[in-house]
């Protein structure tokens, strides 16, 4: 029965999130937001509503471990899905066309998830009210980070960029934001079931929350990034799927640091497990290998997979097979 509510949940959930990038689409469209900022902003955040959402949920449910292996480990996820992007682009290396252009979201990314796991180690014992100072400087490096990234996109001074043109049969803005509303509020409803089942399911199986969290959670709720990426790769918006890649792990981190709002029993990232700093530090590296891939010039192919495609999967996976080799539980 867990397993059921678990699997119906989580359909659910990644059906909520597709409504919810879908309509995230025609509001940029509506109010002709930039196209990378689309993805590192609107999509990411739609995407990556399920993590804060399981999050906040694991959280009143006493669970926080595995509100800390959702986020972590959803990171690794993402960057799996990078190598996904180039298995989909066998002719064409999509990682190199849109280098420069999201060499600077990757290095924000990079840089905030180090900041993550140095506050991790650091432990510092400095409160703001419930809230603590590490969190609220990752929040404030998060926005920081989307305003240097809306800055380096503007167009120069003096310059008059095109209007698009709208697509026939565009929803007007006002069903989009309908649209957006009611896919979030279902994924407000649905998300503390799944949170639920996958605690109980943790006990059953005696992986542990924080493995659960790091491996089925994370995969489950990074779903929608898939789905969405897919459809921004078919239709032909490369910028927006690897823009929602990377800002799906910076999302992830704001998250991170929200979720000590949400915490009120003192600093939240002093109390996650200490195993939680091997998760960080794969999604850090895997993150630094996206990036990589993205400004270098690999041109050799192993098969019909790129060779830095071919190292996140390789990557991915024997992470997983260390995490499961360790016996991270709470």
């Amino acid at each position: 029965m867990v397993w059921l509510i678990f699997l119906s949940s989580a359909a659910l959930i990644v059906f909520a999130a597709t409504q919810l990038a879908k309509y995230g689409d025609v509001i940029a469209v509506r109010t002709r937001l930039g196209g990378m900022f689309i993805g590192v902003f609107l999509l990411a955040g739609a995407t990556s509503l399920p993590e804060l959402l399981t999050t906040i949920s694991a959280l009143s449910q006493g669970v926080p471990n595995l509100a800390a292996g959702n986020l972590l480990g959803s990171n690794m996820f993402n960057m799996l899905l990078l190598a996904i992007l180039d298995l989909l682009h066998r002719k064409d290396r999509i990682l190199r066309k849109a280098a420069l252009r999201h060499a600077l979201t990757g290095s924000l990314t990079v840089f905030i998830i180090g900041l993550v796991v140095f506050f991790m180690l650091a432990d510092v014992k400095i409160q703001v009210g419930w809230v603590g100072l590490d969190s609220l400087i990752i929040i404030l490096a998060y926005i920081i980070g989307l305003r240097l990234i809306q800055s380096n996109q503007a167009h120069p001074a003096g310059s008059h960029p095109e209007k698009a043109a709208i697509p026939e049969g565009t929803p007007a803005l006002w069903k989009g934001l309908l649209g957006f509303s009611l896919a979030a509020l279902a994924l407000v409803v649905v998300t503390p079931w799944m949170v639920r089942s996958s605690a109980e399911i943790a006990e059953i199986t005696g992986l542990g929350t924080t493995f659960v969290g790091t491996t089925l959670v994370a995969v489950v709720t990074s779903l929608p990034e898939l789905v969405t990426t897919i459809a921004a790769v078919k239709l032909g918006a490369d910028d927006m799927a690897i823009g929602n890649l990377f800002g799906s792990n910076l999302f992830n981190m704001f998250a991170l640091g929200l979720t000590d709002l949400f915490y009120l029993q003192g600093r939240y990232l002093g109390i996650i497990d200490p195993a939680f700093l091997l998760v960080g530090m794969l999604g850090l590296l895997m993150t630094c290998m996206g990036l990589i891939g993205n400004l270098a010039r690999l041109e050799r192919r192993v098969l019909f997979i790129e060779l830095d495609a071919l190292a996140l999967i390789i990557m991915y996976f024997a992470g997983l097979w260390l995490l499961y080799s360790r016996g991270i539980a709470p």
